[in-house]
């Protein structure tokens, strides 16, 4: 009886199965036929009309069911995955959005505070000057009130650094969450939904100070344990260490932690710190990471190892790591530190004095990182050419730990200066003990090559946007590389031989190929392999490729990046490279000199005017990627260069002699590019004009030709060139370089010509502050001063062949010289002293 009512059931559930089929309706498949049709749909989601028919072979238990059926239970199961993973990232989204929502009310309340602090400033302001008697009390008073009363702390002690740990923790917080510093919103840094973070800098306080706050989907552990090791995150960090560390309670860690940075530039000493890192967790489950520099410059290392650096100082700092709920972390980054700016030159002094260098150096750069690290751990990243992300990370360090080394030339890596009697322009370093080792192959060691040898220099750039130079640079390097010194390099790496002065002679036909390797995730960074075509002139040799490749890093070419240098590094490469191929990096670096004050300090430079420059206006460049020219206008830069080359012992010194040569021809083309690209200069060619309006500037060009014709008896000008407007573009155009000075008690220049400002590495602006005794070397000043008087007797002198000096240090030699008086309209009056440099070039 039960098996007639089993088979009475099958029979009536295969006959509800053919009608419902018959009818196109819904079927319900049995637990084994979805299993089956799981199994094909893992390795095909989309099967074709014969897969389908064989699925329908392969599984009896899918034989009832018809092909059509089959078909459409795939497309429900694409739409239901598509659904998923549709429903998963609108989930991720609400999550950041709520946790950004957060994090903007957070920003806005202490907004509020910081507005409420403002007014009773203000009100507290406004009742001192209506009681003036009584100031000075009440300011005493408050004085007392609001010092801090510190304590003697013995920093050899563990109670004592417990407390220099609590009193740090404190102002950290204050400065994460609070409004002990004003920050003001970073320009070009807007929050939002799609944005990095938030990011402010410092106003008005001690140091300079760069604050940020952003979600990142990692747990707050792991993020700690990335940003506390700063060498694998920070390009600028060379070493840290950690001296001692002992528990602090609450499973907290004190440590004492020496570490050194690298200097930018060549013309500015390295950094080191001395600090107390206190790491610990709060009662609301956030984990702190907060840092202050410990008094005194003995205490930590030995003074050998820091002989090379300048003690800086931290003020409290660090991170503050939340837990957001269901996954992720909303963490507050605040960096502020002292560097220092006395001991660097003048003009270098904005790069340690801006906290939009900080911000990108320091701030944004650890957001960056930690946000790349967790895309790379969700599998966002896509893999190239078969490396992980990971690995092609490593190349882009090494790649820069490379040049800053090369930059800096620290004597305990075993970095000389050669031959260097300090007036030279281009600096030699030596490093014999260099290693060329593989990292997993110590057999691969490049052990009999002699050495590596850094030739390198910095100059003040003018008027010239830092990302697009390095852009033109990347794009363009024919206009500045020589094909035989990058084959050079390479055969030396890869072959183990050193090809100079031998080398095969080879056409480099111009062209490069840029093979995209790797980016971070706002594309602030390139990574990639650049092919350079080149041909034998050997018959021989014509079939044999004679390309040349190089593992490159770009970066900063973004113009809306603001405070962040530009770079362009690269090393030569095999061609098919492995993970631990040696790389010798070289390349350039530029960096804008943008103080904390600079909004001010750019106003007040855009209206000073000179003689001549009141009727020279700057008009907008034809190079679109330049962006807006208004931003470039009266700035500045430094650009260091840094190229390294293999060699031989026995070949020393001739790789010394081609490495000088190389680098000065480099300067001079970069220097020439610099120019053709400016939107600021009074090239036609590049988009500048002059003003019709201002007869001064014609004026002063009429009284300088005229007098040069009156008193030497010669044309300054073609005949031509001297009609209407023309004469002053003739004059700005001129192959000498032509220069102009008062006839004060101190003389300074007032006006130069293209060529004058380039011999003087200077701009129209900054020109007036130049004297004329700046100019010339002893021996010039000797024989102007001995000429000095028949000049003013007879109106014009002629000068022999010498040595002048640029704003840069740099000597420029000329093969004559003249100097003559500039008179008025009258023929009388002498208006100021004129100095033209017959055939001038860099030393």
């Amino acid at each position: 009886m039960a098996m007639a009512l089993a088979q009475h059931r099958e029979s009536s559930s295969d006959s509800s199965i053919n009608k419902h089929l018959d009818g196109g309706k819904y079927v319900r498949y049995t637990a084994e036929q979805v299993e089956a049709l799981e199994r094909v749909y893992a390795e095909c989601p989309k099967p074709s009309s014969l897969r389908r028919q064989q699925l329908i072979r392969e599984c009896p238990i899918l034989s009832n069911i018809e092909p059509k059926q089959i078909k459409v239970w795939f497309q429900n199961r694409r739409c239901r995955e598509k659904q998923k993973k549709e429903s998963s990232r609108l989930q991720t989204v609400n999550r950041k959005l709520t946790a950004m929502n957060k994090l903007l009310m957070e920003e806005n309340d202490r907004l509020q505070k910081q507005v409420s602090q403002m007014v009773c400033e203000n009100g507290y302001m406004k009742q001192q000057l209506h009681t003036v008697n009584t100031s000075a009390a009440d300011a005493n008073c408050d004085s007392l009130g609001t010092t801090p009363q510190h304590s003697l702390r013995d920093t050899n002690s563990p109670a004592g650094l417990l407390s220099i740990a609590e009193e740090t923790l404190a102002e950290f917080l204050s400065k994460a969450t609070g409004t002990a510093v004003d920050w003001v919103q970073m320009p070009g840094m807007k929050p939002g939904p799609d944005s990095v973070g938030i990011f402010t800098i410092s106003q008005s306080c001690s140091g300079v100070a760069a604050r940020a706050c952003g979600l990142v989907s990692l747990e707050p552990v792991k993020i700690a344990e990335i940003l506390k090791d700063r060498p694998s995150w920070s390009r600028d960090c060379r070493n840290l260490e950690v001296f001692t560390m002992f528990p602090a309670g609450n499973g907290g860690t004190i440590e004492l932690v020496y570490a050194q940075t690298f200097a930018p530039t060549t013309l500015a000493p390295a950094r080191d710190f001395w600090t107390l890192r206190y790491t610990t967790t709060l009662e609301n489950g956030s984990l702190v990471v907060c840092e202050r520099s410990l008094s005194g410059s003995g205490a930590g290392p030995s003074a050998a190892a820091a002989a090379q650096f300048v003690r800086a100082e931290v003020l409290p700092s660090g991170y503050l790591i939340r837990p957001c709920e269901g996954g992720g972390s909303i963490i507050h980054i605040v960096d502020h530190l002292n560097l220092e700016a006395w001991s660097v030159p003048e003009v270098l002094r904005p790069l340690y004095e801006s906290s939009k260098v900080i911000a990108q150096k320091m701030t944004i750069a650890a957001l960056r990182y930690i946000r790349q690290i967790a895309q790379e751990t969700s599998g966002e990243v896509v893999y190239s050419l078969g490396r992980q992300p990971a690995v092609l990370r490593t190349f882009s360090q090494r790649l820069s730990r490379g040049f800053n080394d090369a930059i800096n030339g620290f004597n305990d890596d075993g970095w000389s200066i050669m031959n260097c009697d300090g007036t030279e322009d281009v600096i030699i370093a030596i490093n014999s003990i260099k290693s060329f080792s593989s990292t997993s192959n110590p057999a691969n060691a490049l052990s009999f090559l002699g050495g590596v040898l850094c030739a390198k220099a910095s100059m003040l750039l003018q008027n010239i946007a830092p990302a697009v130079l390095v852009r033109f640079l990347r794009e363009h390097r024919s206009e500045w590389a020589d094909f035989n010194v990058d084959a050079y390099c390479a055969a030396s790496l890869k072959a183990g031989t050193n090809a100079y002065p031998g080398m095969r002679p080879t056409r480099f036909t111009g062209s490069q190929i840029i093979m995209p390797l790797g980016h971070t995730i706002e594309h602030e960074e390139l990574l990639e392999v650049i092919r350079l075509e080149g041909h034998s002139f050997v018959q021989e040799d014509a079939f044999v490729s004679r390309d040349i490749h190089l593992l490159q890093i770009c970066s900063g070419i973004d113009e809306n990046a603001v405070g962040a240098c530009s770079e362009l590094v690269f090393a030569p490469i095999d061609e098919m490279f492995p993970d631990d191929a040696p790389l010798l990096p070289s390349g350039f670096r530029v960096i804008p000199l943008d103080s904390k004050s600079s909004d001010t300090q750019d106003s007040l430079t855009t209206n000073r005017t000179l003689d001549l420059t009141s009727s020279l206006e700057v008009g907008p460049a034809t190079n679109h990627a330049a962006g807006d020219t208004s931003s470039c206008r009266n700035t500045r830069s430094v650009l260091t260069i840094a190229f390294q080359f293999p060699f031989e012992s026995n070949l020393r010194d001739n790789v010394a002699t081609m490495a000088r040569q190389y680098v000065r021809s480099v300067i001079s083309s970069v220097q020439r590019v610099a120019m053709a690209i400016s939107p600021s200069g009074l090239n036609p060619a590049v988009g500048s004009k002059l003003s019709p309006g201002s007869p001064e500037a014609l004026t002063l060009a009429h009284w300088i030709c005229r007098s040069y014709s009156y008193h030497l008896g010669a044309e300054l000008l073609r005949s031509e060139s001297l009609g209407g407007d023309s004469i002053l573009k003739n004059l700005w155009q001129h192959q000498d370089a032509i220069l102009c000075c008062s006839l004060k008690s101190q003389p300074v220049f007032i006006f130069a010509n293209q060529a004058g400002l380039d011999m003087l590495e200077t701009t129209l602006v900054a020109l007036q502050d130049i004297t004329l005794d700046k100019l010339f070397d002893e021996s010039g000043r000797k024989a102007l001063c001995s000429d000095f008087g028949k000049l003013m007797q007879q109106g014009y002198a002629c000068l022999p062949a010498g040595i002048c000096m640029s704003t840069m240090g740099r000597h420029v030699s000329y093969e004559q010289a003249f100097a003559w008086k500039v008179l008025e309209a009258d023929e009388s009056t002498v208006h100021c002293l004129a100095f033209s440099f017959v055939n001038w070039s860099f030393v």
